[in-house]
């Protein structure tokens, strides 16, 4: 199993810099985590848009999932042209205007779950946690072939996370703030708090994402790993971790 960071920005996108999107695969089996601000161009740096049937949403802020409207009509077209043979599967919270939106277009369908679920997609088994955030959110726990990958998406800190990341061979997790900074009133992460859950959980590997558009970002590395995980980097663009 690998992934590769498609974008990580938080709120808006940088120049050449999308915002959330996590392409997870294995063996020839593609699933896209999150598709925000930017995810689409940059995604086809790597990857057929066409070989890509499966999408989850973890939330509805538009740093999550303002690209999908755009997949939905890349499937549309590429499937009238012959280059396409599959529905594009979309899965995020319930929502009816979301499910609307996607099967409004041809050759897309749309699936919810919860914190209850458990989607077999491919090779990868997804469960899921309900966030800390101002719209229903999830956390992600993605299993194959005994690998693990935890994206914790956006949310203010909570111990629940530490139990639900346990022994993660790779964390993502959000760190939109500084040390010292209030996580509470925004629903999101501080360094301090990326870096406790790191620590914690005992993961071996740990992304930081989500990034802020100010400050300096070596901060929130040194920040996390003085909570004692030292297998912590910053997520980039066209970062490829493999399990």
């Amino acid at each position: 199993m690998e992934c590769r960071v498609i974008g990580m920005w938080g709120g808006f996108p940088k120049k050449n810099g999308p915002c959330s999107g996590y392409l997870i695969q294995h063996e020839d089996f593609s699933l896209l985590i999150d598709c925000g601000s930017g995810v689409l161009t940059e995604l086809q740096n790597y990857a057929d848009l066409n070989n890509i049937n499966h999408v989850i949403l973890t939330h509805y802020h538009y740093d999550h999932f303002s690209d999908i409207g755009a997949y939905l009509f890349s499937r549309l077209v590429n499937t009238h042209l012959g280059r396409a043979d599959e529905e594009l599967c979309v899965y995020g919270p319930e929502d009816e205007d979301m499910k609307k939106q996607v099967e409004d277009v041809a050759y897309s369908r749309f699936a919810s779950f919860n914190e209850k679920s458990r989607l077999e997609i491919g090779p990868f088994i997804c469960t899921f946690m309900k966030n800390i955030h101002p719209v229903e959110t999830y956390s992600i726990k993605i299993e194959c072939d005994s690998k693990s990958i935890i994206f914790t998406s956006d949310t203010s800190f909570t111990p629940d996370l530490i139990s639900f990341a346990a022994n993660a061979d790779l964390l993502i997790t959000e760190c939109s703030l500084y040390e010292g900074m209030d996580g509470i009133a925004s629903g999101h992460m501080t360094s301090e708090q990326a870096g406790i859950l790191a620590y914690q959980s005992n993961a071996k590997k740990v992304l930081l994402t989500h990034l802020p558009h100010y400050g300096d970002l070596n901060e929130l590395v040194v920040s996390a790993k003085r909570q004692g995980n030292e297998n912590i980097v910053l997520a980039e663009s066209g970062m490829l971790i493999q399990l």
